[in-house]
């Protein structure tokens, strides 16, 4: 007997229906429940989002090893990749954040120099132009010093080194501006000050020799202003 429309489509909408209701409870009844992947595999997932520059994929992975695995020894290199996928993405604030977690929890391991040196760089990307603030500038300097002081031999202690030269360059680099606004201005005391300040704790740049001639100008400019007054003083106390 062949079958009608009807007789069949009944059976096949009453099949999806029970799919539809019963969802990932009957998928397992009958075929049994969906593998869980391993550490292994998720880790495996975001190191290739990761390599791709998926990095806010490869977060969600790391993150998800961390919820779910956190004894795992994956758990370790998920903190450090979350942290380095921040850090590529730009985002500096939460990555120091991640890293300094992360040196926080395992302060032994030997990924700590690479984790300290980082974290400098997180303060050294977010440094301002030279007419502006430098807090970064000394926060990254500060976070170098503190890498080269504690691991001598590292191998990112020799680059913390030429970091902490580049931080000291730009901020003479923003004192020598600040003199030059105030010598400018006419304020040649507070400009001496700058210029005097930056020789004291700068003595090994090249901005320190234009400080010097700066200072010398200064002391030009402000023996010729007691000169001058002293000249006026003079003349009005002759002729009034």
């Amino acid at each position: 007997m062949i079958m009608n429309f009807r007789q069949i489509a009944g059976p096949m909408l009453a099949v999806c229906w029970l799919f539809l209701l019963g969802g990932c409870s009957f998928w397992n009844e009958f075929f049994g429940p969906e593998e869980e992947p391993t550490p292994a595999e998720i880790m495996n997932e975001g190191m290739a989002d990761f390599n791709d520059g998926k990095f806010t994929k490869a977060i969600d992975t790391f993150q998800k090893i961390k919820d779910r695995y956190p004894y795992s020894t994956f758990a370790l290199t998920a903190e450090l990749k979350m942290a380095d996928a921040l850090y590529e993405k730009g985002e500096y604030d939460e990555a120091r954040d991640e890293y300094a977690e992360f040196e926080k929890m395992h302060p032994r391991n030997k990924d700590v120099p690479y984790v300290l040196y980082r974290q400098g760089m997180c303060y050294f990307n977010k440094s301002a132009a030279i007419d502006r603030d430098q807090s970064n500038t000394f926060k990254a300097r500060e976070e170098f010093e503190r890498l080269i002081k504690r691991f001598r031999k590292s191998d990112y202690t020799e680059q913390a080194r030429r970091k902490v030269r580049e931080c000291y360059i730009k901020l003479a680099e923003h004192e020598l501006y600040v003199g030059n606004f105030y010598f400018t201005k006419g304020k040649y005391e507070t400009a001496m000050a700058r210029y005097l300040y930056l020789i004291d704790h700068y003595p090994d740049v090249g901005q320190y020799y234009q400080a010097l001639e700066s200072i010398k100008k200064c002391k030009d400019k402000i023996k010729e202003l007691n000169g001058a007054e002293e000249t006026s003083w003079l003349h009005g106390f002759l002729y009034d």
